[in-house]
């Protein structure tokens, strides 16, 4: 998606540089973020252990999963970088060492919150709100874009999908949680 994003970018144009933006850089921007890729590690987490039963060695096992899926991802990202470059530039270096020792470090504990995610009560509750929350965070922090422009339409788009992910799983956690109750407090 970069080399697309790059191929529709005339960085030669000042006009272009500081306010221009396409479709192709915008998806490339919000996939390149780092809330994407700790989303990414949410969700094998999740998936990994998401047909277990409630076995005590689910975080491990989504963390386990998460860091190598994310370690995997490192390496055929740069992969692909090298390709898109035409083979100028190695696929291996010192930014591939450090993103591969934060995809371990990092996506451990991300797998071991996706695997909490199905959990029932706060945790899960915690657990689900992790990748929404962390990605409006990111916005205020550290907006992805080259130019205001990218990094406004960047924003716009992550805080409307972290505001309506947040509410969606706020309410669904209130509405399980008043289920649950239900029944108990129907019983005589």
């Amino acid at each position: 998606m970069n080399a697309l994003a790059l191929g529709h970018a005339d960085l030669e144009s000042r006009a272009y540089t500081t306010s221009g933006w396409s479709y192709p850089e915008i998806i490339s921007v919000l996939l390149d973020s780092g809330w994407a890729w700790a989303g990414c590690g949410v969700a094998v987490g999740w998936a990994v252990t998401r047909g277990g039963d409630g076995r005590r060695t689910a975080p491990a096992l989504g963390a386990v999963a998460a860091a190598l899926a994310l370690l995997a991802a490192t390496i055929a990202y740069g992969i692909g970088e090298a390709v898109a470059d035409g083979g100028q530039t190695p696929w291996f270096g010192a930014d591939e060492l450090v993103w591969g020792t934060a995809s371990i470090v990092l996506g451990a504990p991300l797998g071991a919150i996706g695997a909490c995610a199905r959990r029932p009560g706060a945790v899960g509750l915690l657990a689900r709100l992790t990748v929404p929350v962390g990605a409006a965070v990111q916005m205020v922090v550290l907006p992805p874009g080259r130019n205001e422009v990218v990094q406004a339409i960047g924003k716009t788009i992550v805080w409307t999908g972290a505001a309506a992910s947040i509410t969606l799983i706020v309410a669904h956690f209130i509405v399980t949680q008043r289920r649950r109750r239900r029944p108990a407090a129907e019983t005589p």
